[in-house]
């Protein structure tokens, strides 16, 4: 489908479009897209089990989030190297393997956000190092503790939610 594009909005990490395409049998049809250029989020799990999650405060909800750590790609940055450097940054970890778990759309309805996700194992704490802007605080936790907190309500963010039962789910599926 042949598209038209119109910058309506140039922001740090993300742009927004309106867009129009032809819907066969309908006509054009515009649509406003939240353009962006990918995330990552890393599942850290401590030698003995337990998973190092962050307190994130999000401005957007203006709420303390517990969530996994993420981070958005740079340009032409490679997902398993961004991933990398935002596990460092949010928690103070080094991974010696970074594996592959998953990958989905944040919110298709109206952004193109794509999220990598990486089970990163043999972590060595260095010292966190977040942005200026950021405020993190680690919490560790047993992988089971968080699961439960998807099901409570403590833990409220999708990506978090989604990444935990996808580990969860591979790793209990019957061979």
């Amino acid at each position: 489908m042949k598209q038209e594009r119109l910058e309506l909005l140039r922001a740090r990490k993300f742009t927004v479009e309106r867009r129009q395409y032809d819907v066969p049998g309908h006509g054009p049809v515009q649509r406003e897209l939240v353009v962006h250029p990918g995330a990552v989020l890393i599942l850290p799990l401590l030698a003995d089990g337990r998973v190092v999650m962050i307190r994130n405060y999000r401005f957007s909800v203006d709420q303390w989030l517990l969530e996994l750590p993420a981070g958005t790609l740079e340009a032409a940055e490679q997902p398993i190297r961004c991933a990398a450097r935002e596990l460092e940054e949010e928690t103070g970890y080094l991974a010696e393997e970074l594996t592959p778990l998953c990958r989905f759309y944040t919110t298709p309805g109206f952004t193109n956000e794509l999220m990598h996700v990486f089970v990163a194992t043999g972590l060595t704490h260095k010292g966190q190092n977040c942005e200026a802007e950021e405020q993190i605080r680690i919490e560790v936790m047993p992988l089971d503790d968080a699961l439960e907190a998807c099901a409570d309500g403590r833990i409220v963010d999708g990506k978090t939610i989604a990444a935990l039962q996808v580990y969860h789910y591979q790793q209990n599926k019957q061979p």
